[in-house]
């Protein structure tokens, strides 16, 4: 399987795109700030053509190329969770005066929102047949009320598949060492709990886990050292 990362000019968002191999279809996850000028060079460079945009979650730093992305040079829609739905109309509204006005600083013109067309809501256990790929769609509230993880059969070339059998794109619900904040609009504590028992421990421990922030992990390294997963048991 192709996959490469690439990293947002804020935030450190991790932007993947994911496909069966070079030379087809793709799909692109969490574009987020600055990323458009890159997506489009790295589908280029290996003959990838973009079959949709998937988005974890909806804040601003996973979803602000969104609209370009999808409208390049092939028109694609956007997938996210219908829970997360309302944060497309104007994610920049979520982040308050002073940090907008911090980006635009940063980055040196006005910060601008338009929202995407033709956009497809997800639910929960929703298999996804795109690009070629079988796509799982796991709801796991808690950091925003329609965060999910998008889950795979299979592992990025070069990793040896004989450790690791299946790849979890997580979002910001798990980082390699941590979690997701649970303080910001729409976030939720105990249904972050609830989603780290539930969802994220039933993991297999051959899963390879790539985060919205930071480096990859495996599901095996998290069960033993991540603190947040201490002391949970999976329900049942």
């Amino acid at each position: 399987m192709f996959v490469r990362s690439i990293v947002a000019d804020a935030f450190g968002t991790n932007c993947y795109v994911v496909a069966p191999a070079e030379g087809e279809e793709c799909v692109v996850v969490d574009p987020g700030i600055g990323v458009e000028r890159r997506v489009q060079d790295l589908l280029a460079e290996h003959r990838l053509r973009p079959a949709a945009v998937l988005l974890t979650h909806g804040h601003l730093d996973h979803v602000y190329a969104v609209t370009p992305v999808c409208a390049g040079t092939t028109a694609v829609s956007p997938y996210i969770h219908a829970d997360d739905r309302y944060r497309l109309r104007d994610p920049l509204s979520s982040l308050g005066p002073e940090l907008v006005l911090a980006l635009e600083q940063q980055f040196g013109r006005r910060a601008t929102w338009t929202e995407p067309e033709d956009v497809v809501e997800l639910a929960d256990a929703q298999d996804l047949e795109i690009a070629g790929l079988r796509i799982g769609v796991v709801h796991a509230p808690g950091h925003t009320e329609g965060s999910v993880l998008f889950t795979t059969a299979g592992v990025p070339d070069g990793i040896p598949a004989q450790e690791l059998d299946r790849t979890v794109i997580s979002g910001d619900v798990l980082f390699a060492g941590s979690i997701g904040r649970t303080d910001l609009p729409g976030g939720d504590g105990a249904a972050m709990r609830r989603s780290l028992r539930d969802v994220v421990l039933p993991l297999a421990d051959s899963s390879l886990v790539l985060p919205g922030h930071g480096p990859a992990t495996t599901m095996a390294r998290e069960r033993a050292t991540n603190p947040h997963l201490a002391g949970l048991s999976p329900r049942g």
